[in-house]
């Protein structure tokens, strides 16, 4: 039975290594999987998708997508959203329909909320409509679970003004627990620059 995942995660919980392995395991097995990002994410090109471990793999744009006849999904066992907190309203009301009325499974891996810890529109959507839910983890400084991700200026310390999007690694964005979150404390092993 086909299904609408959402995994999510604070940044560098391994979402798209996680999204890469699937997609290798679906090849793996002589099944077929489509790997799909929005063009918000442009850092490693627009038809890439690498994971910080360094893998990659090409993929095509959730607009690509959404312009494909279904002829052409039904092509899939599966297709794999990758950054899909960037996924427009429009765009998981489409991964629904792919996996309602196609009967694909449509997974995707993404952050739940933006460096003020509020939900992105895409995340938003996947939190109502998705029939799975998971989270992927990793640990703040301290040890507890990371939820937040704190976006850092350029001295280290965390900011909370800004545009909603702005694309970066670890020298931007750093992920916490909630207590450190509201603290803004970076831990002792930050190095302010």
């Amino acid at each position: 039975m086909a299904e609408l995942f959402f995994r999510y995660g604070a940044m560098g919980s391994s979402k798209t290594a996680n999204a890469l392995m699937v997609e290798y395991n679906y090849r793996e097995r002589g099944k077929s999987a489509l790997l799909a990002k929005p063009k918000t994410d442009i850092r490693d090109g627009k038809h890439k998708i690498r994971s910080r471990a360094g893998l990659e793999r090409e993929c095509i744009l959730l607009e690509d997508l959404q312009q494909m006849k279904e002829e052409e999904i039904r092509k899939y066992d599966c297709i794999i959203v990758d950054e899909a907190q960037f996924a427009s309203k429009e765009q998981v009301e489409f991964f629904v329909y792919i996996v309602d009325r196609l009967e694909i499974s449509v997974i995707c891996y993404g952050l739940r909320a933006d460096f003020r810890n509020e939900l992105f529109e895409g995340s938003k959507w996947l939190l109502a409509w998705a029939d799975v839910i998971e989270e992927l983890q990793t640990v703040c400084w301290c040890g507890r679970a990371a939820k937040c991700n704190a976006r850092l200026n350029e001295k280290g310390e965390v900011i909370r003004e800004g545009e909603q999007v702005l694309l970066g690694g670890n020298d931007t964005y750093t992920a916490l627990c909630r207590k450190h979150f509201y603290e803004g404390n970076t831990g002792p092993e930050v190095k302010k620059k």
